[in-house]
């Protein structure tokens, strides 16, 4: 997924919430976002409608909770464990799940230090630094 627009984002993720109820065949990365989408089933209604969803202000001021955002770092995520990129990422989150448990709280714990390389990149302007991210995760097993 390469610059996509926030309708973008929003958009996939109300498809592969439809496809999903009407029982359609979903892509692969469709098929893991749904896996996400029946974790949050507080974000339904959000889903349901795509008119509204593209209309949604989610801004920090709002106090509102990004939905597409948060399900987004748990795609990023996934695909991270998936390829181990960057390297060692997949056993260390293997290692927190562990610790944890469950793997959706691992998931949160380390969106905190995913947060925070993304800011920290932007706020710079230099390239995301993964080996601060891997840290950041290991601190948390």
């Amino acid at each position: 997924m390469f610059n996509l627009s926030q309708d973008d984002v929003r958009r996939f993720f109300c498809e592969a919430y439809r496809k999903q109820h009407a029982n359609e065949i979903l892509t692969p990365l469709e098929a893991i976002a749904t896996d996400w989408l029946q974790q949050h089933p507080e974000y339904a209604g959000e889903l349901q409608d795509v008119e509204a969803t593209l209309a949604a202000d989610y801004s920090i001021e709002n106090g509102q909770t990004n939905p597409f955002l948060h399900l987004s770092m748990h795609l990023s995520i996934a695909e991270q464990i998936s390829i181990d990129q960057p390297p060692g990422i997949r056993a260390t989150v293997t290692a927190l799940i562990q610790r944890l448990q469950s793997e959706h709280e691992a998931h949160h714990q380390i969106m905190e230090c995913l947060g925070q390389m993304i800011w920290h990149a932007q706020r710079s302007g230099l390239p995301p630094d993964s080996a601060a991210y891997i840290d950041c995760v290991r601190k948390h097993v």
